[in-house]
């Protein structure tokens, strides 16, 4: 596994083990406020930096400048989005959502291109 790779595995697994305590909370709190924040960042966080670190991990050490700036944006898009839906929920503005899902759609855009131009690997 490339560094690439093992970065979004990490990433992904940090961000489910928070949306999984954060639906825990909202259980035992029987409060589901903030259930669109807890599935986006399941979502968002965990299940596509998941997709892009298999994706990685496929592609090797082809993939270099380009996939460093998405996963980067992934990154940030994460950490924006889902605390931006939360304030958004909670009445305090949308600001920070708004940017988080910018930053997301960016990097899904970048990911498309990735994938696009990435040269088709020579079979064994």
């Amino acid at each position: 596994m490339n560094t690439l790779s093992r970065s979004c595995w990490i990433a992904s697994a940090l961000y489910l083990t928070i949306g999984m305590g954060l639906g825990i909370y909202m259980g035992i709190a029987q409060d589901h406020t903030l259930a669109p924040a807890h599935a986006h960042l399941n979502l968002v966080g965990g299940v596509l930096l998941a997709l892009f670190g298999s994706y990685y991990a496929l592609a090797g050490s082809g993939v270099r400048r380009l996939g460093v700036i998405q996963v980067v944006c992934a990154n940030l898009g994460v950490v924006t989005l889902a605390p931006g839906i939360a304030l958004a929920v909670q009445g305090q503005g949308e600001g920070l959502a708004i940017v988080g899902s910018l930053l997301a759609l960016a990097s899904m855009l970048l990911f498309l291109t990735v994938v696009a131009t990435q040269p088709r690997p020579v079979s064994a």
